[in-house]
């Protein structure tokens, strides 16, 4: 993709002292690809050394939301040719998670409409996260024979009790109240607000613009759950999360029903991912997913997941081991091997760069 096409998919302006991200294909839901990613690394990475921007936005252009994700059609299509592009474009996507996370100025995100999978990762990780009435967020790799990524599985390991591993394996919608009971926003504003709210943060502070616009955010309707989801996903193997579900009732027995409709895989690599990646930095986490990535990238799976779901659109996808149970420890422990010289290596560019320092 050339350079000019990129900048019509993402524009960045600076109004006063806000730097603007709009993520520009709102026919695909602002799904993320190479160039994009590419295009917001090289802008914030100048912008955080540049005087004139105090604050940076990133929003989705559209009504339908911030982003619904990367643009899985691309990997499917890559991933007929080998992948190779796909574990590139993870590469720079991983390192721009990890300069969000890290950014020297407020990076304010507005989660509004859908936020899903590749959006959480340029929104969750940064200091003002926004969401709405319209939001629904979540990880819902899942589905597609994948695993959390964008540093999710840190995210959502962080949640309270079990209700991220809940997330994970159903890859449930969330609403923006559960978001804030997640941990992955900290604001509730209302839809309508937003434009007044962006206005706001050319000239004031985030926290005196916010302040303005900002709500009580209904009840999250995950909290009230709480419960019957810390007993039945406390355990460490897939099989006995669903047997504690299906022995609970009700909305719990729609849990395991979901969970087992899903690549079985995935779920038990998914985790297996957010049971490895407590109390890790996000550089570890990253480089974790990364080796889980391309390992999908390799397997059955990933490829019918997208092809199901959204090349034929039959919604029958047909998993390799089809069930929890044919799913071995060995296979799991697979993904998580060492790449050798493929590994992405952000924990060890963090140490070198403490050490230079």
């Amino acid at each position: 993709m050339g350079a000019e096409a990129a900048e019509e998919e993402v524009l960045f302006e600076r109004r006063g002292h806000l730097g603007i991200v709009t993520l520009n294909r709102p026919k695909a839901v602002n799904a993320l690809n190479a160039g994009m990613v590419e295009a917001m690394l090289r802008q914030l990475t100048d912008w955080a050394g540049d005087d004139a921007v105090a604050t940076v936005l990133v929003r989705g252009a559209g009504d339908r939301g911030l982003c619904a994700g990367g643009d899985i059609v691309a990997i499917y299509k890559d991933m007929l040719h080998g992948g190779t592009e796909t574990a590139e474009f993870w590469a720079e996507e991983y390192r721009l998670n990890l300069l969000i996370s890290q950014y020297p100025k407020p990076y304010v995100a507005f989660m509004d409409g859908l936020v899903l999978g590749g959006g959480v990762g340029i929104s969750a990780h940064g200091s003002v996260r926004i969401v709405t009435e319209r939001t629904r967020t979540g990880m819902p790799e899942t589905t597609i024979g994948f695993v959390p990524d964008v540093g999710g599985t840190l995210l959502l390991s962080r949640s309270p009790g079990e209700t991220g591993t809940h997330a994970a394996l159903t890859g449930a919608h969330l609403s923006g109240a559960d978001a804030l009971f997640m941990g992955l926003a900290d604001y509730f504003v209302p839809s309508e607000n937003l434009p007044a709210l962006a206005e706001a943060l050319e000239s004031s502070t985030p926290e005196a613009a916010v302040g303005r616009f900002a709500q009580a955010a209904p009840e999250s309707a995950l909290a009230a759950q709480r419960e019957w989801i810390d007993a039945a996903y406390v355990h460490d193997d897939a099989e006995e999360i669903v047997r504690s579900l299906r022995s609970l009732g009700d909305q719990a027995i729609a849990a395991a029903d979901t969970i087992e409709a899903k690549s079985p895989t995935s779920v038990k690599v998914a985790l297996a991912s957010l049971r490895r990646v407590r109390g890790l930095p996000l550089e570890e986490a990253l480089d974790q997913e990364y080796r889980v990535g391309l390992r999908c990238l390799a397997g059955p799976d990933f490829r019918e997941g997208i092809r199901a779901q959204v090349v034929d659109k039959d919604r029958n996808p047909q998993w390799k081991p089809p069930i929890l149970a044919d799913v071995r420890p060995s296979d799991v422990e697979g993904y998580f091997a060492p790449l050798g010289e493929r590994e992405l290596g952000l924990a060890t560019l963090g140490s070198e760069s403490k050490e230079t320092v």
